[in-house]
This record gives C-alpha cells, structure tokens and sequence, in this order.
C-alpha cells in the first residue's frame, strides 16, 4: 500500500444530486458518492479530501491549496464550470500533479454547449457517462 494524497473537486449543484434531475445524474446524493470514496481511500491507504463549492473561487483556491499541501492527484467535476471557467483552468495549469476530469453524465450526449471543456485542455484523463464509477476509476489510476 502507498500512500497517496487526492483532492476531489465537485463544482456547482453537484450538492443537489439525488434531487436535481436524477433522469440524468442518478438518485445517489453526495454524500453517497463520497463516502464510497472516502472507503476506498480507507482501504488503499490514500489520503483523501472531498470538497464540493457553488463557487468559483473557492474551487481556485482549493486547487492552489493543493499545489502547496502535496497533493499529486486532482479529480474534478467542474460542473458548470467545465464550459466556462478559464480561471479554472489556469489554476489547473499551475498544479504539477496529475488531473483526472469527472462528468457523471455523458456530456457529448447533451446540449451543444457542454461539448466544449476548458478543463480538458489540461486534464490528463477525462471520463464522462459512468456515473459516479466514474470517480472511482479516476482513483484507479494511482499506482
């Protein structure tokens, strides 16, 4: 077992899962999502921290904390955010470690606007349309 240190980053509305149209994004709630992650970083060792924000600068500065703290991996649905924050993206660009992208719906599938990721343009990975699996294969990708 390594120990490995994780921010996961959700951004807007994501605190309305299981709510907010679960004919798209399911029934589980946050809290669900992350305590599955919470377990597995239990089970693997890893270092983990889950933070959920409607803002835009607290997601920043959660990102800036990590370039700082040690973290070497950032999994990040940036929501909303995804089609519109260059600031985010920028704070991405200043974080030498690892970033995997997270959409629990599949973004290509849905309106035209949400084809396009800034956060992709720094993303080493993107998974998109699995749910919330998707967060747990983004934790895969640690060795």
């Amino acid at each position: 077992m390594s120990s490995h240190k994780v921010l996961v980053l959700h951004g807007p509305n994501l605190n309305l899962l299981g709510e907010r149209q679960p004919e798209i994004y399911g029934y589980e709630t946050l809290d669900d999502i992350n305590n599955r992650l919470y377990e597995k970083a239990a089970i693997n060792g890893w270092d983990i921290k889950c933070f959920q924000s409607n803002h835009e600068g607290e997601l920043i500065d959660a990102i800036h904390a990590a370039r700082r703290d040690g973290t070497e991996l950032i999994v990040i649905n940036p929501a909303a955010y995804t089609h519109t924050s260059v600031a985010i993206l920028d704070a991405l660009n200043a974080f030498d470690g690892k970033v995997i992208e997270v959409h629990l719906s599949n973004v290509h599938k849905r309106e035209g606007f949400r084809h396009h990721s800034y956060v992709s343009l720094r993303a080493d990975a993107v998974i998109a349309g699995l749910g919330s699996k998707g967060y747990s294969l983004a934790l895969d990708t640690l060795d």
